[in-house]
């Protein structure tokens, strides 16, 4: 298994708290730099997200899951 497998595996698995952390990085530098840089902000995360959950989609393509509930039930 290789890095990347790994990386993907992970985002599979927690994609959702690595989408919160980008949402927090994303405020506090825009809280820094006072709103000057707001829209770039927006962009980057945004396009951090977009590649954050298309590791997390291969992730779960790899692990078997195709993220539509395949799994048992509680």
């Amino acid at each position: 298994m290789g890095f990347m497998d790994k990386v993907k595996g992970l985002m599979g698995q927690h994609g959702d708290k690595v989408q919160q952390g980008l949402d927090k990085a994303a405020q506090m530098a825009d809280s820094k730099t006072k709103g000057k840089y707001t829209n770039q902000i927006k962009s980057g995360t945004q396009k951090a997200k977009d590649a954050a959950g298309k590791l997390a989609d291969d992730g779960k393509k790899d692990d078997g899951q195709d993220g539509k509930g395949s799994g048992p039930t509680s």
